[in-house]
């Protein structure tokens, strides 16, 4: 049992704090799991991916079923309710509330058994939707329903929502899959939902327990209120609000009390597992994207594709489109685009046979060109071809959401809304009027197959005119979607956005019936009340109303440059705005791809993900003294596992730099607590790397003595499992400086090779092959090696220290080269310092914006020299009929992408290039080497870098462009990583 103690704020009352140390302790008492009631951890459990944030009484983390009865009998005993939680990705509110947050995601998170014969799989409450495709993937099975959040969503959440997604129109919603449900009741019960005959309904009714007044009561209900459930529900099939009484009314001879709790988000029962029906997984999938003048021409063209008998049929706006091309995650779909279309429809074909999916896209081609829909269908018919449209439909939410300004978002109120197809052009030309009526712009992306838009208005919820307008379009809309027969709520929920009209949606009668269900299953009230029926107005609890006003706080950093929007010259708010743009999806929380984030990869924390960070961050800021918030420990808890790999600048949709942050963060911790001997060892890499260079190989022998590295290990926290870097005395500066003068024709110009802080006194080679190269390609090289580019000080929060040497970096540089000439280097950490961080440290220096847009990574140089004739690499070197495997640094990845580096390797004559999806290698320069992060660092990369590079064969070459990338890799996996450009020169020298 672990409980993470905390204060409680001084605002709370007595009353309300004793309680909350009663419960911890009775949990702490009863439970395995972990209990935290400290202040920090309820700000993170405070908010969903919802509009709305009520801070719980405190967390529990349950490792098994008979915790989370523990829990409720504890929560039930003191009059507190409990909120059920999995990925805390919904969009309607439905995870937050005042009581105890049960956050199923971090242990109950198992795959019990996966039985591929029966198409079935018992799974755990806290299991992610990929999590479970990756395992039935063998068997050529996967879980139906197919959300956009299907790499963080849990099956708990999806049950507690009724989830669907782009595959609705085969395969329904997550309702028709579930078989069994093991659940616990509000009165702590434990008990085994299923299909029964009315024999087996009938005997379960004579047990004097809550299980048997449900299966006793409930066909009750339903028998007297069998005409209201019949007229009341809306027409359209595809429902995820209130209580699925229509589900139990059409079934005469069968009772399934588990279907029938699917989509009571958490307010009936607590699902802990559930037996899940499989669906086969197609072997192939081909999609058409046609291509639209607006809007409403890509909604007309979808009758059209149903009558192709598509697997899915999604629509994306110009907004999304847009917003795409800005972020390097997705701009590679701009490729594959014919023109500038207004709208993309997406038209997928999923089976086995080839031959007839062609036809299928044959056939659709066809009738679009006889009917005039859209002036050009992109074919997408391999993996390759496909990869950049399915990031980029997936993302919609993500990027709708980059583009908030503040406080100014795009909300999710009218956007899960659900008419008949048919209806769908004139319902969307009615949907948009009523918002031009109301002066708001919004996005539009979903699912046409099934009737489904996502369509969510920019709105500023701080102005109270804003919260009237948001409620009035809420009414019409809620209106509207009922003259078509069609459902406010068709997969994200009710939650307390939409609960508020069920009464209204269902009739008087029916919406009494789903007040006595919940009286019956939840007498007191317990699970997750407010939501479905007897909710708040959806005005209430509004997240971005409640946050207090900013207070004043200087930064030594800019946070306006990382789109924080404005800030005063005080600073107040631009830091925590930069913050609190985090609206909570969760794309942080993501395992198995990309690398954001990779300490919440290691240990499943809320805390641990980039959104944890930033609600943390959004707390101390907005406390009454900032500066001294800053320095708090369980703070800085909350920050230490952060890599600051940079990430999230990219993958994040709303570019939350939690790098940034941190560093700024760190700097008043240290104001308050002073620098740590540790971090001013470190922030001075250069000068003891180069002190280390110069008395080797001496130097290097503290290193293999294990006392020495006990000591050290002591004294200020070096890792003594960790290998230390070797230093070589014939660096790169002393090797420039003593070489014999080359002769070569200057056909470019003069381009400068900083000379980083690592590289060039630990792996001189790279910066030799690298100068040599340029002069061969027709450069003036000038060697810059005698400043700091102040990465490593920033690391350590020493920002004070890294703006000194940012300064004198960009004089020097701005001073001794020539205007416009290229600025390049072989360490993509220290490269991209001057091309991001030197901004936020000196916004105003001109030298400093003159020197970044003059950064340009060395093997773009190199790949147009070798295009161009001016370099040429062996077609018989040894690298030929070789694998290249490459991994990428992070913050190469985050600043500028791979695509440049991938392009010189596979300028290298008979090479194959496989770059892996491999994350964040886990170093993170001094990451790594401090003791308490070691094991983690090591976890990282076990995650997916070492096994991806020990299942290579020994004849393939393994490459890396960063040095902390490198290191880790030898250390975890006993193989050498090349930089690109030591390739590159075998290549050109080998003989």
């Amino acid at each position: 049992m672990t409980i993470t103690r905390g204060e409680r704020p001084a605002h709370e009352s007595a009353e309300n704090q004793e309680l909350a140390r009663t419960l911890q302790r009775d949990l702490a008492r009863d439970l395995d799991g972990e209990v935290q009631f400290d202040d920090y951890t309820r700000q993170l459990f405070a908010r969903d991916a919802s509009m709305y944030a009520i801070t719980p009484l405190g967390v529990v983390f349950p490792r098994n079923a008979d915790d989370v009865a523990a829990a409720v009998a504890a929560a039930a005993a003191h009059q507190v309710s409990v909120v059920p939680r999995g990925a805390g990705t919904s969009l309607a509110g439905q995870t937050v509330g005042p009581g105890l947050v049960l956050d199923l995601s971090r242990y109950m998170n198992n795959i019990v058994e996966l039985d591929a014969g029966s198409g079935t799989a018992l799974v755990e409450a806290g299991v992610v939707q990929d999590q479970l495709n990756r395992a039935a993937s063998p068997w050529g099975l996967m879980f139906g329903p197919d959300t956009s959040t299907s790499n963080r969503a849990t099956i708990g959440g999806m049950i507690g929502n009724n989830s669907a997604g782009s595959g609705s129109v085969r395969h329904g919603m997550t309702i028709d899959h579930v078989r069994e449900l093991d659940v616990v009741l509000s009165d702590a019960s434990r008990v085994r939902l299923d299909r029964v005959d009315e024999e087996t309904r009938a005997q379960r009714a004579t047990r004097p327990t809550l299980e048997g007044a449900l299966y006793r009561e409930l066909p009750e209900i339903v028998r007297a209120n069998y005409a209201a459930i019949a007229d009341g529900f809306p027409a359209h099939w595809r429902r995820a609000c209130g209580y699925r009484l229509d589900r139990l009314a059409r079934e005469d001879t069968v009772f399934d009390l588990a279907k029938f709790v699917v989509g009571s988000e958490g307010t009936l029962a607590v699902a802990t597992s559930a037996l899940v029906d499989l669906v086969p997984k197609p072997s192939r999938t081909v999609i058409a994207v046609g291509h639209f003048t607006s809007v409403a021409g890509a909604i007309d063209a979808t009758q059209d594709a149903l009558a192709c008998d598509p697997a899915a049929v999604e629509l994306m706006d110009r907004t999304i489109l847009d917003l795409s091309r800005r972020k390097i995650e997705y701009a590679s779909l701009g490729d594959l685009l014919n023109g500038d279309p207004e709208a993309l429809l997406f038209v997928s074909f999923s089976g086995d046979d080839e031959a007839e999916l062609l036809g299928q896209l044959k056939r659709l081609t066809g009738m679009w060109s006889r009917n005039g829909h859209g002036y050009h269908t992109l074919r997408a018919v391999t993996p390759a071809q496909q990869a950049s449209l399915l990031k980029v439909r997936k993302a919609g939410l993500g990027l709708l959401m980059a583009a908030s300004e503040g406080t100014r978002r795009p909300l999710a109120f009218v956007e899960d809304t659900a008419v008949d197809p048919i209806h769908l052009t004139e319902y969307t030309r009615r949907f948009k009027e009523v918002l031009d009526r109301h002066e708001m712009t919004a996005g539009f992306y979903g699912h046409c197959s099934v009737g489904c838009l996502h369509i969510r208005p920019y709105l500023d919820l701080t102005d109270p005119a804003d919260v009237v307008k948001m409620r009035s379009v809420a009414v019409e809309i809620k209106d509207l979607v009922a003259e078509y027969g069609g459902v406010n709520s068709s997969e994200h929920g009710d939650g307390l956005a939409r609960s508020e009209f069920n009464r209204e949606i269902f009739g008087d009668a029916l919406y009494d019936a789903m007040r006595q269900v919940k009286r019956l299953f939840d007498p007191d009230n317990v699970l997750n009340p407010g939501k479905i029926v007897d909710a708040p107005s959806m005005t209430d609890n509004l997240r971005d109303a409640a946050l207090p006003p900013a207070e004043p706080l200087r930064t030594r950093l800019s946070f306006e440059v990382i789109g924080a929007g404005a800030g005063s010259a005080d600073g107040t708010g631009a830091m925590r705005a930069a913050a609190d743009r985090c609206m909570n999806i969760g794309l942080c929380r993501k395992s198995g791809s990309g690398t954001m984030c990779p300490s919440y990869m290691a240990t499943r924390k809320e805390e641990d993900s980039t959104r944890g960070r930033a609600a943390a961050l959004v707390k101390a800021l907005s406390e009454p003294d900032p500066r001294t918030a800053l320095g708090d420990e369980r703070l800085h808890e909350v920050l230490d596992l952060c890599l600051m790999c940079k990430a999230c600048k990219s993958e994040c949709p709303l570019g939350v730099d939690m790098a940034t942050l941190k560093s700024e963060a760190l700097s008043h911790h240290h104001d308050i607590h002073g620098v740590p001997l540790r971090s001013r060892l470190f922030g001075s890499i250069r000068f003891l790397n180069r002190l280390g260079s110069a008395t080797a190989p001496l130097s290097n022998l503290p290193g293999r003595i294990p006392l020495v590295r006990r000591l050290m290990d002591r004294t200020v926290g070096i890792a003594p499992a960790r290998p230390l870097p070797v230093f070589v005395r014939q660096n790169l500066t002393r090797w420039f400086r003593r070489r014999k003068n080359t002769t070569h024709p200057i056909t470019q110009g003069t381009v400068t090779y900083l000379a980083d802080s690592f590289t060039t006194f630990t792996e001189p080679d790279i910066g030799r092959a690298a100068v040599q190269l340029l002069e061969l390609s027709g450069w003036d090289v000038r060697l810059e090696s005698g400043v700091c580019c102040g990465r490593s000080s920033l690391s350590k929060g020493l920002v004070d220290d890294a703006k000194n040497k940012a300064r004198h970096l960009a004089d020097t540089l701005s001073k001794a080269t020539e205007a416009g000439s290229p600025v390049v280097g072989c360490e993509p950490s220290c490269l991209m310092t001057l091309r991001d961080e030197h901004l936020s440290l000196l916004p105003d220096d001109p030298a400093v914006k003159d020197i970044a847009g003059r950064v340009r990574q060395v093997e773009e140089l190199l790949v147009e020299a070798i295009d161009d004739g001016r370099l040429r690499p062996r077609e018989d070197s040894w690298l030929a009929g070789r694998t290249l495997v490459y991994h990428g640094h992070c913050h190469q990845k985050a600043e500028v992408g791979t695509a440049a580096t991938v392009a010189l390797l596979n300028r290298i004559p008979g090479v194959s290039v496989v770059e892996l999806d491999a994350g964040c290698c886990g170093m993170a320069g001094s990451f790594g080497f401090e003791s308490e992060h070691y094991d983690v660092s090591m976890t990282v990369g076990e995650d997916r870098l070492f096994p991806a590079i020990t299942a290579e064969p020994a004849e393939t070459v393994v490459v890396a462009t960063g040095v902390s990338c490198r290191q880790q890799i030898f250390h975890g996996t006993a193989r050498d990583a090349w930089h690109p450009v030591q390739l590159l020169w075998e290549a050109v020298t080998s003989e």
